[in-house]
């Protein structure tokens, strides 16, 4: 798979750490340098915090109601496809609650056993993020991500075949790993959330296993991560960075080698290798445009001269995935009206490419392993927002897409999938869409809850999830809003959200909501967004510019000062990030762009949404000073106008809720315990029930 590995490469810093702040004068509250230790030593007494403390308890009662709601739909949607990790020569071997199991192979109904917890290696609980298994099945390597961040690969010993599995070495740190063979493991390591190093791991050596280093990065504004090909002759040592790539080989029948380079990085190239019979297959931005195109190389010569096209998708048109068989290349893309596709590209007649269509309701495709290493099936699964994920499996061979859906499923209620474009500022039409239970003329009246990210050429997050189901069949419609910067229609699309176009994907989500309106899909009285991380800066920017499009906002881990970060390159992230947001120390026009749009930066006395920002005390990705600094401000903007004379608030109109909601533990991403997700999902949605004036049940029958 090439595409995901990309994506990942941009994913790991798509979370962002908010700074200092950088500001000459202000007349706003500023958090005191104590703040943080106060708060820690358990101290409250800050208004801010007290206020939302009281704020949260009067939600308390809802939020036990909407626990109970998404723990059944939990259970409800809980049988799932299954999560084979892979199959090995003599087992098949499984994930399930956090551990990896196995099973023999012929054995029928035997019991799994147990290869590694969740909790091993002493440390507490981790949940699970990569396995690999050497080639001859000899060894198991996992990651196990901690509530903090920190990393560790643990190794497996998986013996003979009948022989139990032990453990054998612990690694800390490592981001990425592959097997080259059942001896030698190449991995990166992550220090300060950058990765820089590639290590080659000898388990044969003479007196203990022994790490070499093998690459080390250079620029700080690229990330290094390992994957393997599909056929596993080849690892690849991936280094991108925001605008450009450049891939390192390393053959698996001869890893001491020192690596081999494909082509030396440009500016602006991007590229992925895939290989197959002495060939390198390549996804590269050299098609019109600078969009993707399918290009072949020999592995004897594979600089940029020898590349040879094969394939270029429609303008517009976003890859997501990519998988290279015996005879075809299968992309799966997102085509510029907003379906998933796959488009069929014969190795030996490029011309004859063809495309097979995907379920209109799919929103998310994932690539399942395959069981049989070089087998020649695609298997993937597909999902939405609030449909639960259906294994299918496409045959190349026979040219045939194949539902493996449980026939005995029960059918899930009718609901409708409405795919639209809105025209924003500059003409742009920006492509939207809508779940919806209700009619189309029926949705006037019903609650709207409003998702965008438009960030680092990412896809906003379209998988399942209970909780939107939820909120689906209790009559609320569901609109994302794949605004510019996301790579839901190409490169195009994400450098047109880039650097000075993140004031046109502010544009781009006002049209959205605009064109929901106009035609007749609820009002600003019943709406909410909700964004996390980087996308809340573009839900910043929108309460800043059109606040009385929302009713209410929910932010998680959010981005607010990006002019802060940006000017301070001691943190680990600002110099990588440069190429999505500018650089405002070198650029002016870089820094009036971004003050021109920082949420943090731009708040004023107005009527803003009502707000609840759910941050975590030890993210190191968003610092909690950053969050601390940007609610505050909000909450005394929110106040001088309230008590402004000249600007009195109906009393029919209660005025906004500014809730910062403090958490413990340093995940950036969530929680890991899957009881304290579900309270704080819980209290999300009594927090926008609340504010939208909309009991717990039915909105429908609100209405």
């Amino acid at each position: 798979m090439i595409i995901p590995t990309a994506l990942r490469c941009l994913a790991r810093s798509t979370q962002w750490a908010v700074a200092r702040l950088h500001t000459k004068s202000s007349h706003w509250p500023c958090v005191p340098v104590q703040v943080l230790a106060r708060l820690h030593s358990g101290d409250t007494s800050y208004p801010l915090l007290e206020h939302s403390k009281a704020q949260l308890r009067k939600l308390r009662n809802q939020e036990r109601y909407f626990r109970r709601k998404i723990s059944a739909a939990y259970n409800r949607f809980s049988e799932v496809p299954d999560s084979i990790v892979v199959q090995g020569r003599h087992h098949v071997y499984f994930e399930e609650d956090g551990s990896i199991y196995r099973m023999g192979l012929g054995h029928g109904d035997q019991d799994a056993e147990v290869v590694l917890r969740a909790d091993a290696g002493g440390e507490g609980e981790g949940s699970l993020q990569r396995v690999r298994i050497s080639p001859g099945e000899r060894v198991l390597a996992a990651t196990l991500r901690t509530p903090s961040e920190e990393t560790r690969c643990i190794l497996v010993s998986l013996g003979e075949p009948l022989a139990p599995p032990q453990p054998l070495l612990t690694l800390n740190g490592v981001f990425s790993f592959e097997w080259a063979t059942d001896d030698i493991l190449f991995f990166t390591s992550m220090d300060n959330l950058r990765c820089r190093h590639v290590f080659r791991l000898d388990l044969n050596a003479e007196e203990e296993p022994k790490s070499t280093l093998v690459y080390e990065e250079q620029d700080p504004e690229f990330f290094v991560e390992v994957s393997s090909s599909r056929d596993r002759r080849l690892l690849t040592l991936n280094c991108s960075s925001k605008s450009s790539s450049e891939v390192w080989l390393v053959d698996c029948s001869t890893p001491l080698a020192p690596p081999t380079l494909v082509q030396p990085r440009l500016p602006g190239l991007l590229y992925h290798v895939e290989h197959r019979d002495r060939q390198l297959y390549l996804l590269a931005n050299t098609a019109p445009g600078q969009e993707y195109q399918l290009l072949r190389a020999p592995l004897s010569s594979p600089c940029m001269g020898q590349w040879e096209p094969l394939f270029s998708p429609a303008p517009g048109t976003g890859l997501r995935d990519m998988e290279l068989f015996r005879d075809h290349c299968v992309l799966a893309v997102r085509t510029p009206s907003g379906p998933l596709g796959l488009q069929v590209v014969p190795l030996a007649d490029p011309t004859r490419t063809s495309a097979i269509q995907l379920p209109w309701w799919a929103c998310a495709l994932e690539t399942r392993p395959e069981r049989v290493a070089g087998g020649e099936a695609f298997r993937f699964l597909l999902s939405s927002p609030v449909h639960p994920p259906v294994p299918f499996l496409y045959s190349p061979q026979e040219h045939q897409l194949f539902l493996e859906e449980d026939p005995t499923a029960p059918p899930l209620p009718d609901y409708h999938t409405t795919r639209l474009e809105a025209p924003s500022q500059d003409g742009t039409m920006v492509p939207l869409t809508l779940f919806h239970m209700p009619a189309w003329g029926d949705l006037k009246e019903v609650p709207l809850l409003l998702h965008v990210y438009g960030a680092y050429g990412l896809d906003m997050n379209m998988g399942f999830s209970p909780e939107k189901r939820l909120l689906l069949e209790e009559g609320w419609a569901l609109a994302y809003c794949h605004v510019r910067g996301g790579g839901e229609r190409g490169l195009g699309w994400h450098r047109a959200g880039r650097l000075e176009g993140k004031r046109r994907a502010v544009e781009d989500l006002a049209a959205c909501i605009r064109r929901l309106f106009y035609l007749g899909v609820s009002r600003p009285a019943l709406t909410a967004l909700t964004a996390r991380s980087a996308g809340a800066v573009l839900a910043g920017a929108l309460c800043n510019q059109h606040p009385r499009l929302l009713r209410a906002v929910t932010l998680q881990a959010p981005f607010l000062d990006v002019l802060g970060t940006m000017t301070d390159p001691t943190l680990p992230l600002t110099i990588e990030e440069r190429g999505e947001w500018g650089d405002p120390l070198a650029d002016p026009r870089h820094r009036d762009c971004i003050a021109s749009y920082c949420p943090y930066h731009n708040i004023t006395p107005q009527r803003y949404p009502s707000t609840l920002i759910t941050a975590y005390e030890g993210d190191r990705r968003v610092p909690l000073t950053g969050v601390w600094r940007y609610s505050e401000r909000l909450a005394a903007a929110v106040s001088v106008h309230v008590n402004s004379s000249l600007t009195p608030v109906p009393e029919s109109e209660p005025p906004p809720s500014i809730i910062l909601d403090l958490q413990p533990g340093g995940d950036h991403f969530g929680p890991e315990d899957f009881d304290l997700s579900l309270n704080e999902a819980a209290r999300q949605l009594a927090f926008i029930h609340s504010e939208l004036g909309i009991p717990g049940r039915a909105a429908v029958r609100q209405a």
